[in-house]
């Protein structure tokens, strides 16, 4: 086959994957299983790593599921450089010699057959850079993956002809606030007018939102050295040293965040405690609206330190989230403030104002002051909460 293998562009720092890499990982691992026996085929799971001095990390990404690692280790690689990373994963996406290391009859191997990159700061730049130089398309932001055999007519594709396509990546991602599901696929044009292959099938996949498998010391793979070829031109920039700026506020890693606008302001200290409260429950994040982090209303400085800040503003000012769920306390819904959170997978919106802007973003809205709402969403999810705990 011409297109064979899952590739997964895997992200570290200091040596050790970043969370949403094992993540991409495991559900890549999950797909190939489930693909290799309905297909009776030997496709893999291939991990592909920059990097300098990263062969040990190859060996564990073994350990967390890849069938295979092509590795290219440089001190060019120390830090991301866009253009350097795009050239090389793409030259190692194409390499037929390197898949005949791990996979033998692989003989007419052209390109992946899919590929996986984390819909994050690096992720979604490389994503975009790496496909485009492939020749092929891109889904960003997805959250829920299928391959499954499709019967598509479409005027252009197909010619509106009814045409199988098999072994087709379906990539979805919540729009519309949750309400409508999106499939994304990335099909060859089968119109012989216009013939031509679409390969590899990607995507960036949201942090969070898939677990990784468990680390089995026991697990064998192949690990594939590949030696990079550089441009002079690409090294000119250089960077000469990096210091990581963490922001106070994980909103990547959390799968629901709260947030509260100037619906605290009767009271405004022990609202933003419900709030924190609510989100403790729901092992959820704090985020903000822009106007809060200008501090309008007087709260300790613990509290104000501590919550009131610019690192939790979601919106444009702000930060962009994507969670599975967005609860929205006392917030309006201004445009710059939905932009940043109009992805979340489910919304649920708090105000007294059932004229409030949030309210057409939401799938559930909840027409009351968030000082009697939260304490009751609290009591439920305590009451509920141990019958949860005995059901994992």
């Amino acid at each position: 086959m011409k297109y064979e293998h899952l590739y997964v562009v895997m992200e570290h720092e200091g040596g050790k994957p970043v969370p949403v890499s094992l993540e991409m990982l495991g559900e890549a691992r999950r797909l190939m299983d489930g693909y290799n026996k309905r297909y009776n085929a030997n496709e893999k799971v291939v991990a592909v790593v920059l990097g300098n001095n990263v062969r040990k990390l190859c060996e564990e990404l073994v350990y967390y599921g890849a069938d295979a690692v092509i590795y290219a280790d440089s001190p060019e690689f120390e830090y991301s450089r866009n253009v350097v990373d795009t050239k090389v994963v793409s030259a190692i996406a194409v390499d037929k010699n390197l898949v005949l290391k791990f996979s033998p009859q692989s003989t007419d191997f052209v390109k992946p057959h899919y590929m996986f990159f984390a819909a994050d700061n690096i992720g979604r730049q490389l994503s975009s850079t790496v496909v485009g130089t492939l020749d092929s398309g891109l889904a960003s932001d997805i959250n829920k993956l299928v391959i499954d055999d499709l019967e598509i007519k479409h005027e252009h594709k197909t010619k509106g002809q009814p045409v199988m396509y098999e072994r087709t990546l379906e990539m979805y991602r919540p729009d519309f606030s949750g309400f409508l599901w999106t499939t994304i696929l990335c099909l060859d044009n089968r119109n012989p007018a216009i013939q031509r292959d679409y390969h590899p099938q990607a995507c960036s996949i949201i942090p969070g939102v898939f677990a990784p498998i468990a680390r089995d010391a026991s697990r064998k793979g192949v690990i594939v050295d590949y030696t990079p070829t550089f441009d002079p031109g690409d090294l000119q920039v250089k960077i000469l040293s990096r210091k990581i700026v963490k922001s106070a506020v994980d909103f990547d890693s959390k799968k629901a965040v709260v947030s509260f606008g100037r619906g605290i302001k009767d009271s405004p200290e022990a609202n933003i405690r419900l709030v924190t409260e609510l989100a403790k429950e729901l092992n959820a994040e704090v985020g903000v609206s822009l106007p809060m982090s200008k501090k309008p209303f007087p709260v300790s400085e613990s509290v104000s330190s501590t919550y009131m800040i610019p690192d939790r503003v979601v919106g444009t000012s702000g930060r962009k989230v994507i969670p599975l769920l967005y609860i929205a306390a006392g917030i309006s819904g201004a445009m710059h403030h939905l932009a940043g959170m109009k992805e979340s997978e489910f919304v649920i919106a708090i105000n007294p104002d059932e004229e409030a802007n949030i309210k057409d973003e939401s799938d559930i809205f909840i027409k009351g002051r968030m000082e009697d709402v939260i304490p009751v969403l609290i009591e439920e999810l305590r009451s509920v909460k141990p019958a949860m705990e005995v059901r994992k």
